[in-house]
């Protein structure tokens, strides 16, 4: 049941676990907690929930805001595939997004990934004969990478004496690969930069170009989409709307308008939370979805964070990147525009994916590095049951959150004529990049609004708009407090910071999380 603060619910004396943040990390964990029997209270400070899972309506349309498609859950041994239906008791829907999920457009050329590991390999060697070998072993070492990266999540759950024990025996496997940027994998296997481009052209659904990211972040994207891509019958909607009567079932509740000021630590011990309007509710676990920059800088009490010098954690990682994403409405369905369920990702000729986006940070009039569309419209069987005659477009690409920081203390939709203007410029430039790829809707855009890292901020209050938590660089998968537990008794993180960017991330990181606070293998009981 989701139930608005603002009308003041009744709620319970106490709780079993309160989680702060209802996206995909925050719902999972408490449908999980929720299964095993416990009553669960979601507090989200938004005025609808789903963080990156949520939708927003405007003008006769809706659009998905942070998923754009999903892998791995048309097969049904897939653990992501179990883990939605143990969260949703199976009644999350998906729609399979056909043979060609992804496009990789560089200047005037095409590349399609398509579905299926054999399909996948046949049609890059069809693009780059002469590179037969390399693409072999770049899958290879793909599934090598990500096989490795199972005991690495598990000794995220064990105590600091099996950790001293067997941890490093469970992760350096991991670290062969984690360690290694995806340029220095793919550098040792071909000389063709092309192909180097074309493989890494996925690398905005991480964040970082290949000369920065891990390769391990790069290997579970590329595997996870190996079997194709998938959308969410009904829109992202469906996540919170199939995922809330299991933690309802429970006797818990999803509240929103319900902003946390503080997390109630007593000797050293989170007991509850202390909301914005002075009310304090208890439980006795705190679970924190909030991105782990906000929960230590904003939401725990200054002496338990210098206590465990949790601000020199911080120092150690760094924000991702932030974006802006432009949402179309268009006047016609998708089947009379010819809008396609494929995704397409543009860059530039030419230039390898980090001269592109050093370029651009430099001199923002530079070409995007990236331009990324998204058909969602498409995608969605059941959309032109909600909007017949209609259609929507995504699209996005990376910007600094210090292009607009100087109104970071504006309000939302307040933010001025040159804020405006700015985002009309953006606006702009992303149409033409649109109407590129499909002229024939030129014409047919009924609506578009711009969202900023501002927005990001606002709505899901990263710090600075960033879209995927932390960087995933090498570094980041070398830091031993990016993980449930924390230094605090019964306070514990979930989210995309604790696993890796993205849904499938954050959905994984509620099975740990719901290990750390019960000490059962959940993940048993799913498969």
């Amino acid at each position: 049941m989701v139930q608005s603060y603002k009308k003041k619910p009744k709620l319970q004396e106490q709780y079993d676990t309160i989680v702060i943040g209802s996206g995909m990390g925050g719902l999972a964990t408490a449908a999980i907690l929720a299964k095993e029997g416990q009553r669960v209270l979601v507090l989200e400070r938004h005025y609808t929930p789903g963080g990156f899972t949520h939708i927003f309506k405007r003008k006769g349309y809706e659009w998905d805001v942070g998923i754009h498609y999903i892998g791995d859950v048309q097969r049904e041994n897939s653990i992501l595939k179990k883990i939605f239906d143990y969260v949703s008791n199976d009644q999350l829907n998906w729609e399979d997004m056909g043979e060609v999920y992804d496009r990789i457009i560089i200047g005037d050329k095409q590349y399609d990934f398509v579905k299926g590991v054999k399909n996948f390999k046949a049609k890059m060697i069809s693009y780059f004969p002469e590179e037969e070998k390399a693409i072999n072993t770049y899958i290879k070492l793909v599934f090598e990478a990500v096989k490795t990266s199972k005991n690495y999540y598990i000794s995220k759950t064990i105590s600091p004496l099996l950790n001293t024990l067997i941890g490093g025996f469970l992760k350096k496997p991991f670290y062969k690969y984690s360690d290694k940027t995806t340029y220095k994998v793919l550098k040792s296997l071909t000389n063709n930069e092309e192909l180097i481009k074309v493989l890494t052209g996925q690398y905005g659904d991480y964040g970082l170009p290949p000369k920065q990211s891990s390769f391990s972040m790069h290997a579970s994207v590329a595997r996870h989409y190996f079997g194709g891509g998938s959308f969410p019958v009904g829109g992202s909607s469906q996540i919170v709307n199939t995922i809330s009567p299991v933690i309802s079932d429970a006797g818990g509740t999803i509240l929103t308008n319900a902003e946390v000021d503080e997390v109630i630590v007593k000797n050293n011990k989170a007991i509850g939370v202390k909301m914005l309007d002075g009310k304090e509710i208890f439980a006795r676990n705190i679970v924190s979805n909030a991105g782990i920059i906000t929960t230590y800088t904003k939401l725990l009490p200054q002496q338990t964070v210098q206590k465990h010098k949790l601000f020199d954690n911080l120092q150690k990682v760094k924000p991702s990147v932030a974006h802006v994403s432009l949402y179309i409405g268009l006047d016609g369905s998708p089947e009379e525009l010819e809008i396609p369920k494929t995704n397409y990702w543009i860059y530039p000729d030419k230039i390898d994916h980090d001269t592109c986006v050093q370029n651009y940070l430099e001199d923002l009039s530079q070409p995007f590095p990236v331009v990324y569309l998204s058909f969602p419209s498409a995608k969605d069987p059941d959309w032109s049951n909600r909007y017949p005659g209609k259609s929507s477009i995504d699209i996005i690409t990376l910007i600094p959150y210090e292009t607009f920081e100087k109104w970071s203390d504006t309000s939302w939709k307040k933010r001025g004529d040159e804020y405006e203007k700015i985002k009309e410029e953006i606006a702009q430039r992303l149409l033409a990049e649109l109407y590129k790829q499909l002229p024939q809707v030129e014409g047919k855009v009924s609506y578009y609004e711009l969202s900023t890292p501002l927005t990001t901020k606002h709505f899901v209050n990263y710090q600075k708009g960033e879209i995927y938590g932390l960087d995933h660089s090498p570094e980041r998968y070398r830091q031993p407090f990016l993980k449930p537990k924390t230094p605090i008794k019964n306070f514990y993180l979930t989210g995309q910071d604790i696993v890796t960017a993205g849904i499938g991330g954050a959905l994984f990181s509620g099975v740990l999380s719901a290990i750390a606070v019960t000490g059962k293998n959940i993940l048993k009981k799913i498969q």
